[in-house]
């Protein structure tokens, strides 16, 4: 069941069904990112054990649905009951580690969550190729959502034993206005942004946009009047009166859009930059994973004592890495070999899993036990949202340079100019960070 830690997707697919344009994808996507923030605050409201062990349960039939569907139409509603299950299991296990442990444990546990889901974005995609090619008993494609069968009932077997439950004892009830209110206004922006570059970005995506900012900017007023009520929020809005869980959200926004940004320009510039093979350049996906894996295991052994310093050194290491990219573009352009163009890709993994685990652990540290599913999903939710923007931009900052199908220097140029707003968000990043804690002072 690993995910994509970029895109918050499962591992693709080569199912013939999958390439019907943006439809399967989008299900899982957009489902998975529309309900976070619900999901963040069912586990609040009714346990985060339970919830996670419902959210696992309801995964592995959605997986069993999309290993036998016979045609597009299942297929995309199964993706779409994935998503709503993902969103319903992400959020607890944040704030779970949150709830569970404290200080240095707290960033250890952070640290190594960070260092799980990079190794599985490196297996996932892996296995998953190894299931198609394999054609396991004729099945074609399809193990590679029925594989989650096993590891689903793991899950559940393993999480009934050993997860500890936790709960907000003074909420009270849903909020469904609040749920509808937020989950539209977040549809209304995000679709546009996930399907308006195959449109072409025409008139209606900037007014559905325009038309979710308005949604969003109702949705505080009713959240605080739904707090005068009777005290259930769907968000606490108390959350944002703390910089350092803002700083975090804001942070974490950042960090979704540049990941957007980069690697999916990146995938562009090396295969119709460069010409290198997909599996070519998933070497370069394989090296940024394990270096995420080195910098998540540093950064949990340094930020109880060094606090901020530590996910600003990795923006730092981050900014450094796609500067030097930019020189290689320039001057080696097409000519660039594969080790040249994978071996920077190790330093980025690295920088971008000193800031990760971290900074989950500063922002979400100082939230109120009893909050931490809310603010969970809230911190998800950016991450997607990010991601969506990041993803967006893209099309924007290389299809105004270049025409969809360009191949060679025009690409590898387009690339080297969109490095300098990856560096540009990173510094962003940096300033940001100067509002989260630094290290307690010893007694």
């Amino acid at each position: 069941m690993s995910r994509c830690r970029r895109t918050g997707d499962a591992p693709a697919c080569p199912c013939p069904f999958l390439r019907t344009r943006t439809g399967i994808p989008a299900a899982y996507t957009l489902t998975f990112a529309l309900a976070l923030i619900t999901g963040g605050r069912l586990g609040d409201l009714f346990g985060r054990k339970r919830v996670f062990i419902a959210g696992t349960v309801l995964f592995t039939l959605a997986s069993l649905l999309c290993g036998i569907a016979n045609g597009p139409e299942l297929l995309v509603a199964a993706r779409a009951l994935q998503g709503a299950a993902a969103a319903a299991m992400v959020p607890q296990v944040m704030a779970t580690i949150a709830v569970t442990f404290d200080g240095e444990s707290r960033a250890k546990a952070f640290g190594l969550y960070g260092m799980i889901m990079s190794l599985g974005s490196v297996i996932g995609p892996v296995l998953g190729g190894v299931l198609t090619q394999a054609d396991l008993f004729g099945l074609g494609w399809r193990p590679v959502f029925l594989i989650n069968l096993p590891i689903g009932i793991a899950a559940v077997v393993l999480g009934l034993r050993f997860l500890p439950e936790s709960r907000d004892r003074a909420a009270r009830r849903l909020d469904p206005l609040g749920m509808f209110l937020s989950a539209l206004g977040l549809l209304l922006i995000t679709l546009p942004l996930t399907m308006g570059g195959e449109h072409g970005w025409t008139t209606w995506t900037f007014a559905t946009m325009a038309v979710g900012l308005l949604v969003l900017t109702v949705f505080p007023v009713q959240q605080k009047a739904k707090m005068r009520k009777d005290g259930s929020p769907l968000v606490v809005l108390s959350l944002f009166t703390g910089r350092t869980f803002t700083a975090g959200l804001a942070t974490q926004l950042a960090f979704g859009l540049l990941s957007g940004v980069f690697f999916l320009s990146w995938v562009l510039f090396m295969q119709a930059g460069l010409g290198l093979t997909p599996g070519e350049a998933a070497a370069g996906f394989v090296a940024a994973s394990l270096g995420e894996m080195g910098g998540a295991w540093l950064a949990m052994s340094l930020v109880r004592r060094y606090g901020r310093a530590v996910p600003q050194a990795g923006t730092l290491l981050a900014a450094a890495a796609p500067t030097g990219y930019h020189h290689l573009a320039a001057t080696e352009g097409t000519g660039m070999g594969t080790v040249l163009a994978v071996a920077p890709m190790l330093a980025v993994g690295f920088g971008l899993g000193m800031i990760g685990a971290p900074l989950a652990d500063l922002t979400l540290g100082k939230v109120a036990r009893h909050h931490a599913g809310s603010a969970s999903g809230l911190f998800n939710t950016a991450t997607q949202l990010g991601i969506a923007v990041g993803t967006a931009l893209t099309s924007v900052l290389l299809f105004t340079r270049i025409s969809a199908g360009t191949r060679g220097p025009a690409v590898s140029t387009a690339f080297a100019d969109s490095l300098w707003y990856v560096v540009g968000t990173l510094v962003v990043m940096w300033a940001l960070m100067l509002l989260l804690p630094q290290p307690a002072s010893p007694r």
